[in-house]
């Protein structure tokens, strides 16, 4: 895999539905931060949660044409209730004479067609339309949330709504009340602006044209029927559910998860999958906030941006340590004992990016003691180093990162502990509120891509700790070049600047609470992170080092980013 990439283009290269993006320098980096229209205007991808994909942004601009009005703008999810949420957070943060102008069309499969014209697939598309100066209102959703459609989801509604596979919910509605009323009545499949008005004054209904179904069919024979069998895609979900939930094959079953290291009972009934890792806490958040009522959240440790950010805008709000230290833990148990009361704790285990370990036996005792709920991300520990869920009520992960590994699909989980003490409340309101919004094509992808998820974990985690060991045995003051070679990838290391820190959890302050939760033969994982004396040295370091550059991690590459540009702008 060439490492060359330019700034802007997909990350692995060449890869339509790539979830991370090239940035290879340390001044593309800044740029990007900044906002800089030269790096903005060169991507050609990026995080889905931050850069909405091309093809969606084709889909939401034919949706404006078709529905819209001047100067609208629009996002597009999954469902009535998700789109909902964005709906209701424009509502509440735009002026009260504005709020006519956000609305939501609900886009749905015409009545006369079956989903076995269409392989199985079916799908229905939720836009929110809304004027343009809110757009960054509405963009806090789709990045916070997780909740927006996926670019695959994308490409397929685009084809359906111009091959007359989607229409307006109204549109069809009427459709169905008219179905077999008249014989010569005539079934339209595109918007009310398309239908053709005869003279008598009747609306004749204009069919779509040959060309755009022949276009939509041929997309279904060879999206779906020669590449993947989409019958199969419940299977998929089943198959991953799982993997996660410890039911593996014999050989790894035995190997890596033996039975005394499970929760006894936890099977694949208890995990729940989501369209992305982020989408999986903000559900689980609201989940809680509606089985136990509105109130305060705490955040432990420093966490990744968008949790924090669930919690204070979604919520009644939110007591945040930053530290993941005993001392804050001691301070939490003093307001706990005073009478303060809280929803859930949510934290990582360990945290991203000074991977630092919660004591997460401690904390969970206090959550019997004084009843709230944990909530454990162990996206960067993972399923196969640790086991955190004797310690949990939920544990979320996104398999976008490692379980998947060919960052080319998004996804997320959350896994219920049938022994938690919200366990059954939480099963009654999942019955309620639970929808499956994870996209049919992308759960297929998902499987193929975690089949070998278990020995990539393995050589990761090897890989990583002998990084880091290199790392750390850099003599200050001294240029050095270490040369680092394994397996299918090698990786030259020329420090020409000084090491100052590296944050790993073999060797962070809070190893021993990662060891707690540690399964036998389980590692350290793949992530790990350094800093520098000066920004220059961070500068040089950066853009000697000879790998792919782009945000997320968990990939089967080695993926490298600026994690904070702040000390330098």
């Amino acid at each position: 895999m060439s490492v060359d990439q330019p700034v802007g283009g997909s990350v692995p290269p060449n890869t339509a539905h790539a979830i991370s993006v090239s940035l290879p320098t340390w001044e593309a980096n800044v740029g990007y931060e900044e906002g800089d229209a030269k790096v903005i205007n060169a991507m050609t991808t990026g995080y889905p949660r931050f850069f909405v994909h091309k093809s969606i942004q084709c889909l939401a601009n034919e949706v404006i044409v078709r529905f819209g009005r001047q100067g609208d703008a629009a996002m597009l999810f999954p469902s009535p209730k998700t789109a909902a949420c964005c709906r209701d957070f424009l509502l509440s943060k735009i002026p009260e004479d504005k709020k006519t102008g956000v609305r939501i069309v609900r886009l749905v499969m015409p009545p006369q067609i079956t989903p076995a014209e269409l392989n199985g697939i079916t799908s229905e598309l939720c836009a929110v339309l809304y004027p343009q100066k809110y757009g960054g209102i509405s963009k806090q959703v789709w990045q916070h949330s997780g909740s927006g459609i996926s670019s695959r989801r994308g490409e397929f509604c685009l084809k359906a709504l111009n091959g007359g596979y989607l229409v307006e919910e109204s549109q069809a509605q009427g459709q169905g009340q008219a179905k077999g009323a008249k014989a010569d009545s005539v079934i339209h499949k595109g918007p009310k602006r398309y239908q053709k008005v005869e003279l008598h004054g009747s609306t004749k209904l204009a069919e779509p044209t040959s060309t755009g179904e022949g276009e939509f069919s041929q997309f279904i024979e060879e999206r779906f029927g020669r590449n993947l069998d989409m019958c199969l895609a419940n299977n998929a979900k089943l198959a991953v559910k799982r993997r996660i939930a410890g039911t593996l094959s014999a050989t790894e079953a035995d190997s890596h998860n033996p039975e005394n290291a499970r929760i006894p009972g936890l099977n694949e009934e208890h995990v729940m999958l989501y369209p992305t890792g982020m989408n999986s806490i903000f559900n689980v958040h609201q989940l809680l906030l509606k089985a136990r009522g509105p109130m305060k959240s705490i955040c432990f440790g420093f966490p990744y941006i968008d949790t924090l950010k669930i919690l204070e805008k979604w919520g009644p709000g939110v007591l945040f340590y930053g530290l993941c230290s005993t001392e804050e833990i001691d301070d939490l148990e003093k307001r706990l004992e005073a009478g303060e009361r809280y929803l859930a704790l949510f934290t990582e285990f360990p945290g991203n990016p000074l991977l630092r370990s919660p004591d997460l036996e401690r904390i969970y005792a206090l959550s019997r003691k004084y009843e709230f709920a944990v909530v454990v991300d162990e996206s960067l520990g993972n399923f196969i180093n640790v086991n955190v869920l004797p310690f949990a009520d939920v544990v979320v992960s996104s398999l976008t990162k490692i379980f998947s590994g060919d960052s080319n699909v998004m996804g997320g989980s959350a896994v219920f502990n049938p022994h938690g003490q919200f366990y059954t409340l939480l099963k009654e309101v999942l019955a309620q509120e639970y929808e499956d919004d994870y996209w049919a094509e992308d759960a297929v992808f998902l499987e193929r891509n975690s089949r070998d998820f278990v020995g990539r974990v393995e050589r990761i985690n090897r890989s990583a700790e002998t990084l880091t060991s290199l790392l750390e045995a850099s003599p200050l003051g001294k240029s050095i070049s270490y040369c680092f070679g394994h397996g299918i990838w090698a990786v030259v290391f020329c420090l020409l600047c000084v090491v100052k820190d590296v944050y790993y959890p073999k060797n962070s302050p809070t190893k021993a609470f990662y060891d707690r939760c540690r399964n036998q033969g389980g590692g350290y994982g793949g992530l790990f992170s350094a800093t520098f004396h000066t920004p220059e040295a961070a500068a040089t370091f950066f853009d000697n080092l000879a790998v792919l550059k782009g945000p997320s991690l968990g990939t089967n590459f080695t993926l490298r980013f600026v994690l904070s540009c702040v000390s330098c702008v």
